[in-house]
């Protein structure tokens, strides 16, 4: 993935937790189209849905809007907690649609960027709030 200037529309495989939720807000301020898929609804999820991003609760490649269904236009991410098995990444796979990890999506977006990451057992949030 060397550029997202192709990509329009980025589908999110487990959309609702904390990582993924922050990439799906940063690819949708950036001006893409994001939609994605969750187990169930949530506070997280329902702040996603506030801002215009369709999320389905569904199991089923069925429930992928059709936009997202364009092989070179989008870009689907996942994380681990959605078992290979999920019928939306079958499809995808099946389909030959471009498919990252959470991980390397934010590998490729900070390689771009000055990054400053903060680590450790204690200190993270104190430290996350000098730092700006």
């Amino acid at each position: 993935m060397k550029t997202l200037d192709h990509i329009s529309h980025i589908y999110f495989l487990g959309i609702g937790g904390i990582g993924m939720s922050a990439l799906a807000r940063y690819f949708h301020a950036a001006g893409k189209e994001v939609a994605g898929y969750d187990k169930t609804p949530s506070q997280i999820t329902r702040s996603l849905e506030e801002l215009g991003i369709r999320i389905s609760y569904q199991d089923a490649a069925e429930a992928i809007p059709a936009e997202f269904k364009v092989l070179d236009k989008t870009l689907v991410v996942y994380t681990p907690a959605v078992p290979k098995v999920h019928k939306a990444y079958q499809f995808y796979l099946a389909e030959g649609f471009q498919i990252k990890k959470r991980a390397e999506v934010l590998g490729w977006l900070t390689q771009e960027k000055f990054c400053l990451a903060v680590a450790g057992t204690h200190g993270k949030t104190t430290t996350s709030a000098m730092l700006g």
